[in-house]
């Protein structure tokens, strides 16, 4: 038995919560995770998992192994991140999950300056609006705008995104352009974001001297995603509320106007987020560093971003992130 491979094995099966989603993250077929547990439970004579036919459970010695096989992981982790650290060149597989106009309009334009700086690391890029979980998914960080809600994960700002309210000049001429926000309730045809996580469309919000209005109506069209939300918008299908970013080339070109300006709610904080459980390898620690530095100018309505120097300030504690 190759007790290092049963012992990642088994630790994999631990965070997905079931043999599948562990061999799908260990590039693994599930007769050889499940292989890897049983030669390992043998080894050690006790069961560390309940198996039914619904869920696997973690007994009292597996949550005991469990603690203590983690340990062993990422002094070995260290010990590698310690070799890599002196040749300079941090190394490994990095998973990223980041939402969809976010992976286009910021980070991607930005990707080619982290591959040339560090091109031993190697990039799964996961692209959606979805929530994920970063422990069973599988997942180093993710990048995502709004409100934390879960202490169990750590946040580092990256920056804020002003949110702009938009349409088609043929929308305008149509329906005609609103002043104030309620006039959004009298015919206006509106394209709301929907939620992935909670199927609700997320509401329009205005905010000028301090005084705050949300706009509930019940929309034309609602999209769960944020590239094909601003494309409804785009085809004249109605008025959005989106990242000034994101619509940056369609401002320009004259495709869409921004409304009701004046208006504009309070910027949206966005963060990179990672578990508090999982252990900062040097790959992943250099990735949010480079964030740091070049994300928050490329946030800003899709400038091309400044050089600066990172401050590197200590991540702290904060809520989970919600899939915006």
């Amino acid at each position: 038995m190759d007790q290092l491979l049963a012992m990642r094995a088994f630790a994999r099966v631990v965070e997905a919560g079931g043999f599948t989603r562990a061999a799908d993250s260990l590039d693994m077929p599930i007769a050889t995770v499940s292989k890897l547990v049983r030669d390992l439970e043998a080894h050690l004579g006790v069961s560390l998992l309940q198996r039914t036919t619904r869920r696997v459970t973690v007994t009292p010695e597996g949550q005991d192994y469990y603690a203590k096989c983690t340990r062993v992981l990422r002094d070995l982790e260290d010990i590698d991140a310690s070799f890599n650290l002196a040749r300079g060149k941090p190394r490994g597989h990095l998973r990223i999950d980041v939402g969809g106009s976010t992976a286009r309009d910021v980070l991607i334009p930005l990707l080619p300056d982290f591959v040339a700086r560090y091109p031993d690391i190697r990039i799964d890029l996961g692209v959606s609006d979805r929530s994920v979980d970063l422990i069973g998914d599988n997942v180093d960080c993710v990048i995502r705008g709004g409100p934390l809600d879960s202490s169990t994960l750590v946040a580092r700002h990256l920056g804020d995104a002003a949110l702009i309210t938009c349409a088609t000049p043929g929308y305008l001429r149509q329906y005609g352009t609103p002043a104030y926000p309620e006039e959004l309730k009298n015919g206006h045809r509106l394209v709301s974001y929907v939620s992935s996580q909670t199927s609700r469309a997320v509401p329009f919000r205005f905010e000028r001297r301090g005084e705050k209005t949300e706009i509930k109506v019940e929309h034309r069209i609602g999209v769960n995603e944020s590239n094909a939300h601003l494309a409804a918008c785009v085809a004249g299908l109605g008025i959005v509320q989106t990242f000034a970013y994101a619509a940056a080339s369609s401002l320009r070109d004259g495709s869409l106007v921004e409304i009701l300006k004046p208006w504009r709610p309070a910027s949206y904080p966005f963060h990179v987020v990672y578990p508090q459980t999982r252990h900062v390898t040097h790959r992943l620690r250099v990735f949010v560093d480079w964030l740091a530095e070049v994300f928050p100018a490329r946030l800003n309505e899709g400038k091309a971003p400044a050089k600066a120097v990172s401050s590197n300030p200590q991540p702290r504690v904060r809520r989970a992130v919600r899939a915006g």
